[in-house]
């Protein structure tokens, strides 16, 4: 009779609650002598089986997953001004950041963030800064930055050291550059600075005020350019025109020319 009223009871279950409360009363019962072996096995099996009923049955509840690492999200990364940024863009990327025949394979925005790694490793040795601040100063955007990077190191022009840790944020990774050539271009450059040529920026080239083609136009440097060389002789032409140079010189006065 005991065995009967379960199995109406399993039968009629809705949760798995129902279910828990069902089995912990048969065992009740087998311990207590209600129900021989037999059929605690029989009324176990029955349990099992409802219980896959009723969990098929059973829709799970769209509860959002949470996030996969413990930092915050990164924000997009938006020049304030978009003119300026397109303008240092383009600034860096013809500034020479590496040999003609390497940066043909580049972009404009790539050459700049190479130029951006060069310079660093030009001052520090190995560029050490971070993904973002490597796109603000190029004026590019985060992604465009990490597969210019990413493009050099495929071309074996650059090297990367990850620097990974456990349970904490990771540090920004190194960049050295390993190709001969670049390397040389860049201590080229270096060079040039320290002996006082280094090339003044685009459009800050010196022009003087009298002259619309920057070319010198002062008395006093058509004077030294006609005046002979020491250890030169004289063209037979050349006094007829430092004469008249000075004819120019002189405001006008004529009577010394006679």
């Amino acid at each position: 009779m005991f065995h009967a009223r379960m199995l109406a009871a399993i039968d009629g279950a809705r949760t798995l609650a129902n279910m828990d409360e069902l089995s912990k009363t048969i065992w009740q019962a087998h311990s207590g002598g209600a129900v021989d072996d037999d059929g605690a096995q029989a009324l176990a099996e029955a349990l099992h089986a409802r219980r896959t009923t009723i969990r098929g049955a059973l829709k799970p509840v769209g509860i959002p997953l949470g996030r996969q690492s413990l930092f915050p999200p990164k924000r997009p990364q938006r020049a304030p001004d978009r003119t300026e940024a397109l303008s240092r863009r383009r600034r860096l990327a013809a500034s020479g950041p590496m040999p003609p025949a390497l940066a043909c394979r580049f972009t404009v925005g790539q050459l700049s963030v190479l130029r951006i790694v060069a310079d660093e490793i030009a001052t520090k040795g190995v560029c050490g800064l971070c993904v973002d601040a490597i796109a603000a100063r190029a004026g590019v955007s985060r992604r465009l930055a990490q597969g210019a990077i990413r493009e050099a190191e495929g071309d074996g022009l650059l090297v990367i050291q990850e620097r990974r840790h456990e349970g904490r944020k990771n540090d920004p990774n190194l960049v050295r550059i390993i190709s001969h050539e670049w390397r040389q271009w860049i201590e080229r450059g270096q060079t040039r600075k320290r002996n006082g040529f280094a090339s003044r920026p685009a459009g800050t080239h010196r022009v003087q005020k009298d002259s619309p083609h920057g070319y010198p136009s002062s008395k006093s440097a058509l004077l030294r350019a006609a005046e002979p060389k020491k250890g030169c002789r004289e063209p037979a032409g050349d006094a007829t025109t430092r004469d008249k140079i000075g004819i120019r010189s002189a405001g006008g006065n004529r009577r010394a020319m006679r």
